[in-house]
């Protein structure tokens, strides 16, 4: 009987035990069940609208991959995203194609690494429309050049017939790859091709803000655009086939061609991590409901974002620096045999800085850059093969010369201040001579001044009689105008702007609260060589750089001040052209750069007469 009791308790307690295991399961069954319906609603919550309702953070598109889930459920997601970018995109210095753009006459290749500044023995590979990539065509490079700090640039012809833009690459002459012996991976595939006109195609940081520049937007041209109706991306991607944007934020302004974006929490907070991570415009999927979709369609883009600042003992540096006083920028094709004249000229007028955007030259620009800068002329060239985009550049300028300068002048080359009266010497101007312009600008750069832009009027110049270029230069050789002026230039205070950028080529537009001023005729004007002989005018019916002007071949605003009036779409000169545009003689300037800078112990030379530029 104690055994038949005994059997009885082990039974109970092994029935017990059963009971308690099939409960526990139960609970670890409805436990597992709630803490996966939790993390999904967190994913949720991650790539919802929501998360890019505050302007200032980022919010997380999360990629179905084991590192970026894992990131998503740390502690710190944003920074282990940013992490994760950084290792997947490592700065290198061995060459590799990272960007290609289709223009209409070339394809750029953007590389990372050097890839030297003579491109004669790179080759440019293209692969066969009907093949599985075996079949390939090598053309020569048509030239490099560098493109910043981090990248350079190689404009390859068009493929052949029957051979694609599409995964073109790069090789030594001979067959050996472009990195002397490491082939790139993107080789292995081939990687898509931008077209011009729709990419996201350049981006510098502001603060902590991204300004992004895009091609293909079509927004109304000199006014606001609604900032709504487009998002910044930011994500990894070492290749054009390989592009995840992980990190989002809302655009905070738009116009023409330049889209603002606040960065990302963790880019702000850790920006040289951020180093080389790219940036695409996010756009409605559906057109018809801009402003009000949800869904944001990335562009195509080759942008990538770097620190400009350096560490922080350089940046500090830049802070603490005097800034120049007077600063120009401008834009060329082809002008090398008229910077010096403009450059030494406008130098001695008071201009201490020369940011120089060269839009595609084939000439000897780099030479006489490099030449005046040797003669502490403090001139830099940067590289823009984008074509018609001379707005976009300016506005890319702005933030280039913002650290150093207090005033920036956008004018042409083809264009040079005169000062044709003696100035009120109660104003602090004095006799027009050396350092003018720049004692006129001083005038209004204290903090508590409300003139952010000072505006000069442009007197139109013609042939003058001429067949042939003038060998002392535009200042003396032409001298006869056009009666009254056409348009103005600007200098303007960069830290004065509107976050926009928005400009007209000609002017900015300003923050709240500021405003300009037009020189008096009688104070200043600008002598503007616009009408040149028609060897030198004709070039420009290749191609002309402002976005909203439309070239000269095309049949389009023939009434425009753009044009020349009376020229039809074909670079035919006129039988009259070296009388036409003459109305007034106007020998002002001409004497008085005669009576200032000829030297009698040179026979008269002028000084940008001195040395030959570099020849063609």
């Amino acid at each position: 009987m104690v055994e038949s009791e005994q059997r009885r308790k082990r039974k109970l307690r092994a029935s017990s035990a059963k009971t308690l295991y099939h409960s526990a399961a139960q609970l670890f069954s409805l436990r597992s069940l709630v803490l996966c319906l939790s993390f999904f609603v967190f994913l949720l919550f991650l790539s919802s609208d929501r998360s890019l309702s505050a302007v200032s953070t980022a919010s997380f598109r999360p990629v179905l991959s084991a590192s970026t889930t894992l990131s998503l459920l740390s502690s710190s997601a944003s920074h282990s995203v940013l992490d994760t970018l950084h290792r997947r995109r490592p700065l290198s210095s061995a060459p590799r194609v990272e960007g290609r753009v289709l223009f209409p006459d070339h394809v750029l290749l953007l590389v990372s690494g050097g890839v030297g500044r003579r491109g004669e023995d790179l080759e440019c590979v293209y692969r066969a429309l009907a093949s599985n990539g075996s079949d390939r065509r090598a053309e020569a490079a048509m030239s490099v050049d560098v493109y910043s700090e981090h990248r350079s640039i190689v404009r390859c012809p068009l493929p052949p017939a029957n051979f694609s833009a599409a995964g073109v690459d790069l090789r030594r002459r001979g067959g050996g790859p472009a990195d002397g012996g490491k082939r790139a991976r993107s080789n292995r595939t081939a990687a898509a091709v931008r077209a011009w006109d729709r990419v996201v195609y350049e981006a510098e940081l502001d603060g902590e803000t991204a300004v992004v520049f895009v091609k293909g937007l079509n927004l109304r041209p000199h006014r606001r655009s609604n900032p709504a109706q487009f998002s910044c991306h930011f994500g990894r991607g070492s290749r054009d086939k390989d592009e995840t944007f992980v990190l989002t934020t809302k655009a905070v302004s738009a116009a023409q061609e330049v889209i603002r974006c606040p960065l990302p929490q963790s880019i702000r907070s850790n920006p040289i991590k951020a180093q080389g991570v790219r940036v695409t415009i996010g756009l409605p999927s559906n057109l018809h409901t801009r402003g009000r979709s949800s869904v944001h369609v990335p562009m195509p883009s080759v942008a990538r974002i770097y620190s400009s600042n350096g560490n922080g003992e350089e940046a500090g540096r830049k802070k603490t620096m005097k800034k120049h006083e007077l600063c120009a920028c401008t834009m060329v094709w082809n002008q090398a045999a008229s910077l010096r004249e403009w450059i030494m000229y406008h130098a001695w007028l008071g201009i201490e800085r020369w940011f120089i955007y060269d839009n595609n030259s084939d000439d000897a620009i780099k030479e006489v850059i490099e030449e005046l800068d040797s003669q502490n002329y403090n001139v830099s060239r940067q590289s823009w093969p984008w074509i018609k985009t001379q707005e976009a550049g300016f506005s890319h300028c702005v933030l280039r010369a913002r650290e150093e300068c207090n005033w920036v002048g956008f004018f042409d080359v083809d264009e040079f201040f005169y000062f044709p009266f003696p100035s009120n010497p109660r104003r602090g101007l004095g006799i027009p001579g050396k350092d003018t312009l720049r004692t006129m600008v001083a005038n209004f750069s204290s903090s508590s001044s409300i003139i952010a832009e000072i505006r000069t009027v442009c007197h139109s110049f013609g042939p003058s009689g001429l067949t042939s270029p003038p060998p002392r230069g535009v200042m003396v050789g032409y001298t006869c105008r056009l009666q009254h002026p056409e348009r103005h230039k600007s200098i303007v205070r960069p830290d004065a702007l509107d976050p926009t950028l928005l400009n007209e080529v000609h002017h900015f537009r300003l923050k709240e609260g500021f405003r300009y001023l037009n020189v008096p005729e009688s104070s200043a004007v600008i002598n503007h060589y616009k009408y040149q002989v028609w060897e030198t005018f004709r070039t420009k019916f290749f191609r002309r750089v402002a976005t909203y002007v439309a070239d000269w071949q095309e049949d389009q605003n023939k009434g425009s001040k753009d044009r020349a009036p009376g020229l039809g779409t074909e670079a035919i000169e006129p039988p009259d052209w070296r009388l036409q545009f003459c109305e007034v003689w106007d020998t002002g300037l001409r004497d008085f750069v005669l009576a200032s800078f000829a030297h009698p112990a040179t026979s008269a030379m002028l000084p940008w007469e001195r040395s030959s530029s570099p020849s063609r």
